[in-house]
């Protein structure tokens, strides 16, 4: 008989890297993250010549999107699936190939223009496909049905990656097509669910050990519950129509509703634990992405690229940073407690984001802002890269 989880993981004497699903994919995204974006910049100034099929903007969209992205998903989901389930899934080698799928799609992606065609989307889809047979066998082994809203994220973002590679096949140019709009609308989308469970949950809890008599809104309240499904009908619409001046209209309007949504969970109580308001800080840039896009599509304001990116640098990248930092320090023993180096890397990824904003203006913000993200997301992997590769710390008795 098959070992169960647990005990695999009792008995995994190999890398500690191996023994956890966030471990691996939050170290080696973070580094992706961090060394990508230098080598889009020497792309994009003609000192580099990359050897795929994409140009250098959309190889830069692809590989933060669905590359970064992709990986963080996965060492989340594999994290947070023991929780809902009450099993633990991959662990040691089973766990360093699916690892070893996304390190594929990477290089086959950067290589594209080396492989057949076609051939670097086929290796780059392995990777979602085979997660997502991983998280469908645990949430049915579990009976844990409530979470397949999840899964079902994580196919239409799987299929959004699937019409990116489309459109950069057929139109050579993808970053501002559909397969990226909807696999952006399906990551913001990650957000409100993800952090509309975990964001009010932590701050009550924080806020009781405080000895606080203010509480967050209970999560998935009937407000809640019309926010979401707001928010999937706007995302969609702006999807497939991107430029109609109804949908700008539509996207401010949701902006005001996310307001209300993160008001109520008394964000401002919190500023005394960078932890659990930068939770609160990313969260935001949810309806300020929103109203930028929303104003940009009615001719206000900056174009759609440079709004988006409030959603894909901003929204994004510091809601997962946000998470690996607490994800990490929660699995490896050690205190949830914010130090200097871990706000100085929450810092340098909203600096970044306010300089690529500039960065129309302003065309030296762009290098700016491209030291400030290596800063975070490489801060990250110094930070944080001992305790992910090392074994969690004995419990002191």
């Amino acid at each position: 008989m098959a070992l169960c989880s647990s005990e695999q993981m009792r008995r995994w004497s190999g890398p500690a890297l191996l023994s956890y699903g966030f471990r691996p994919f939050f170290l080696f995204g973070a580094l992706w993250a961090a060394l990508a974006m230098p080598v889009w910049i020497a792309a994009l100034s003609g000192d580099l010549e990359l050897p795929s099929r994409f140009d250098p903007v959309t190889w830069h969209a692809h590989e933060f999107l669905f590359g970064y992205l992709g990986a963080i998903l996965a060492g989340f989901l594999l994290t947070a699936v023991p929780n809902w389930t009450g099993r633990l899934p991959l662990v040691g080698w089973r766990l360093g190939g699916l690892f070893a799928l996304w390190v594929a799609g990477r290089v086959s992606v950067l290589f594209s223009a080396s492989l057949p065609l076609g051939a670097a989307a086929a290796v780059d889809l392995a990777f979602p496909i085979v997660l997502g047979g991983v998280i469908l066998r645990e949430i049915i082994a579990g009976q844990n049905w409530r979470n397949l809203i999840v899964l079902a994220m994580l196919a239409v973002f799987t299929l959004a990656n699937g019409v990116f590679h489309l459109e950069a096949l057929v139109d050579g140019f993808a970053a501002q097509g559909l397969g990226l709009r909807l696999g952006l609308a399906t990551a913001v989308m990650m957000i409100v669910v993800i952090g509309g469970r975990i964001v009010p949950s932590f701050t009550r809890n924080w806020l009781v050990k405080q000895g606080s008599d203010v509480r967050p809104a209970p999560p998935m309240q009937r407000f809640d519950k019309f926010v979401l499904l707001t928010t999937v009908a706007v995302l969609l619409l702006w999807s497939f129509w991107p430029e109609e001046a109804g949908v700008g209209g539509l996207l401010i309007g949701l902006a005001l509703l996310h307001v209300a949504r993160l008001w109520r969970w008394k964000g401002t109580h919190t500023l005394a634990e960078p932890l659990l308001s930068v939770l609160h800080a990313s969260y935001a840039l949810i309806p300020l992405g929103a109203l930028a896009l929303g104003a940009s599509i009615l001719g206000v304001g900056a174009g759609q690229a440079a709004a988006q990116h409030i959603w894909m640098a901003g929204a994004i990248g510091a809601m997962t940073l946000a998470v690996m930092t607490r994800a990490t320090l929660g699995h490896t023993g050690r205190a949830l407690k914010a130090d200097g180096p871990t706000l100085a890397i929450y810092l340098s990824l909203f600096g970044s984001v306010i300089a690529r904003w500039l960065a129309g203006e302003v065309p030296v913000c762009l290098e700016i802002s491209a030291v400030l993200w290596v800063t975070a997301f490489g801060g990250f992997a110094l930070r944080y890269g001992a305790a992910l590769v090392r074994p969690k710390p004995p419990i002191e008795g």
